[in-house]
């Protein structure tokens, strides 16, 4: 169990947390694991924090990308059109294998 703490510790010490509000008005609190530049557009990929403290192997990253409101602050924002996503997850995914490699 000490070892969980630690390695969670670990992770937050690691990456930045940054909290998100839902429509409700909900917090939720994600690590910040990587920033990508594809296209002139800035993009963040974030993974649940709820879910790297269960140790979920299938816990899922998500993309969203950088953008302004009405007010010029920043926010976060889905990333609505196909062909965007997938050339930011292609991106994502490349990082992470050279990372991958890396480590090798």
């Amino acid at each position: 169990m000490t070892d969980d703490i630690n390695n969670l510790e670990e992770m937050d010490e690691a990456y930045d947390i940054i909290v998100l509000n839902d429509d409700e008005g909900n917090e939720h609190e994600f690590m910040h694991l990587e920033t990508l530049e594809v296209d002139g557009n800035t993009y963040y990929v974030l993974l649940p924090v709820e879910e790297a403290e269960q140790e979920d192997e299938d816990a899922e990253a998500i993309i969203l990308k950088l953008s302004k409101d009405e007010n010029g602050e920043e926010i976060l924002i889905d990333i609505e059109d196909d062909e965007e996503w997938e050339k930011v997850a292609d991106a994502w995914e490349e990082m992470d294998d050279l990372e991958d490699e890396d480590e090798e």
